[in-house]
């Protein structure tokens, strides 16, 4: 069971994001604050009242600089090195 203070945890750690959860009104990134960025922002983290072991966060991101062909590159990169350093 991954409670949502250990969710926020872990992706705070996670590179390419950035975690903006203020637990008040306005406290969450919204699309046109992201405009610009690289990183995707995470949001809203709560427990889902509707299913067992759920989690319900916001995510955004700039589609424009971090889409499919960005991603495509960095799991390329990342896979090639771990490869590289099994070696």
């Amino acid at each position: 069971f991954l409670d949502e203070e250990e969710a926020r945890d872990i992706l705070r750690e996670a590179p390419g994001v950035m975690v903006i959860d203020k637990r008040e009104d306005g406290g969450y990134v919204t699309p046109i604050e992201c405009v610009g960025d690289y990183a995707t922002f995470i949001s809203r983290i709560r427990q889902d009242s509707t299913l067992d072991n759920g989690l319900n966060l916001w995510c955004v991101s700039d589609n424009l600089r971090k889409g499919a062909a960005l991603n495509a590159v960095q799991i390329a990169e990342t896979l090639g090195n771990r490869v590289l350093k099994k070696g």
